[in-house]
């Protein structure tokens, strides 16, 4: 990859939110950053090469919309994100849920996730060992298109989590998960 380029005037502070694997949906309050140099993020970087080359901790908010699918590894994103956030700061992060079509038509996905994948990285979960990352769950939610039945197997699902992905996950699809995580102190 060539020389590391960011498109900030020098004199502007770095914002403190960031939106990570921006793609076409920049946004004007954050620190927009892409592979792809033809979206014009304000930071070309490559999502799977870590250390980020961006200030630890400073962060209050970090988007990552429809981005950890696609990554080598979902642990090693997180982990990254968790140390750019300040204490107490969200990551945000959308991505297809596992009985989505969506999730396995596109052959740039690698990972197919769970309503409880991102339990790995809180202090309750049996798997916390794997990573030193913390969070608390802010808010996850399983989102289903809008028709009415869709709208009462979301009230199940969201109400009753393991009970849907065990039983019914695969007969009612659901669309996309949304994930609020908020960091904990490592």
């Amino acid at each position: 990859m060539g020389a590391l380029e960011i498109r900030l005037r020098t004199d502007d502070p770095i914002p403190r939110r960031l939106n990570l694997g921006c793609g076409e949906r920049k946004r004007a309050d954050c620190l927009n950053v892409d592979l792809r140099p033809r979206v014009e993020p304000d930071l070309v970087w490559d999502l799977d090469r870590r250390p980020y080359p961006l200030p630890r901790g400073h962060f209050e908010y970090i988007y990552a919309l429809d981005v950890v699918e696609h990554l080598a590894s979902v642990q090693d994103f997180v982990e990254e994100a968790h140390a750019l956030l300040a204490p107490g700061g969200i990551l945000e992060i959308t991505t297809p849920h596992y009985s989505s079509a969506n999730s396995f038509t596109d052959p740039t996905h690698r990972h197919h996730l769970s309503y409880f994948s991102f339990d790995y990285f809180t202090a309750g979960s049996q798997w916390s060992f794997y990573s030193g990352a913390r969070f608390e769950i802010a808010e996850r939610t399983l989102v289903f298109s809008m028709t009415l039945p869709d709208k009462l197997v979301s009230r199940f699902a969201n109400r009753h989590p393991a009970a849907y992905e065990r039983r019914l996950a695969w007969i009612w699809p659901a669309w996309f998960l949304i994930f609020k995580l908020r960091a904990l102190e490592a």
